[in-house]
């Protein structure tokens, strides 16, 4: 708590003289309004490399952003998609910490350029005493991190999807798969936890958080993704390359069964509007999965 207590007093004269800093700042390589909105689906491994990569699912094509991130920020990503408290703040934790401490809020994250074999991003932050947003240069690793432990809305330059279009993908094994699209967190449905929360002996997928449009239809934790399309998500990856498959201009159709009833919804395929779930060291709100 003393470390906290010290960073507070000290990190907003460093956060004004980094951000007053002419050579700590730069503009986006492409216009804000040229970017595209994507949502953040989830972790895999690139099929060649092997390398972690994070997936973003872009609404309009279908396609996934394939990002390259570190060991760390895998982990980091996994962990803000499962709402899994930390005992003591991660790096991405604590950043989130102390911006908030000072008054300030993540806006938003942005891919938006790759520059030989790599990506540069920025993240945008709003300050408590400041008219302007101030943008921050960073790995897209470290921003995309922070956007999941803060819920910032995420942007792709038009240049990076199609860099990553057609890049083979995996994703994690069944039992670690956790995916969020259309504003809905699933996972596995194990036996365990079908006997405990009394779910049916049907095929699908657990929600363990929905945010948005499928909070706003009642989806919540605890219910199970039975089909999306007319097509049964077997896993928790098939469920986002059925929504993948939706046709653009048209809405997801979801059966979902929720305490006993089964139901169809109709769901956007749009980004969700941010949220904030901000996930402190030992809270957590949510179904783990």
């Amino acid at each position: 708590m003393a470390f906290l207590a010290k960073i507070k007093v000290w990190f907003p004269v460093l956060l004004l003289a980094l951000t007053s800093a002419q050579s700590g700042a730069r503009e986006p390589a492409v216009p804000l309004d040229e970017m595209i909105a994507v949502e953040l689906a989830t972790v895999g491994f690139e099929s060649v490399s092997g390398s972690p990569v994070v997936l973003l699912r872009e609404p309009g094509s279908g396609d996934v952003v394939l990002i390259s991130i570190g060991s760390s920020e895998a982990l980091a990503i996994m962990m803000a998609l499962r709402e899994v408290p930390t005992p003591r703040p991660m790096t991405h934790d604590l950043l989130a910490d102390v911006i908030d401490s000072v008054g300030g809020t993540v806006e938003r994250v942005m891919v938006d350029a790759l520059v030989g074999s790599t990506y540069t991003g920025l993240i945008e932050l709003r300050l408590a005493d400041r008219d302007e947003s101030v943008l921050v240069d960073s790995r897209p690793s470290d921003a995309l991190a922070l956007a999941a432990r803060t819920g910032a809305s995420i942007l792709v330059a038009p240049d990076v999807l199609v860099a990553t279009r057609g890049l083979e993908f995996e994703g994690l094994p069944e039992d670690q798969q956790v995916v969020t699209a259309l504003g809905v967190t699933v996972g596995e449905v194990t036996p365990d936890l079908r006997e405990a929360l009394r779910l049916p002996d049907q095929r699908g997928v657990l929600v363990s958080r929905a945010v948005g449009e499928a909070a706003e239809m009642g989806i919540a934790a605890g219910a199970m993704i039975l089909e999306v399309n007319g097509e049964v998500p077997g896993s928790p990856m098939q469920f986002l390359d059925l929504v993948r498959q939706t046709p653009a201009g048209t809405r997801a159709t979801l059966r979902v069964w929720q305490d006993g009833e089964t139901r169809e919804v109709e769901l956007s395929t749009d980004v969700p509007d941010p949220q904030r779930p901000r996930i402190d060291p030992g809270d957590g709100d949510g179904l783990r999965v």
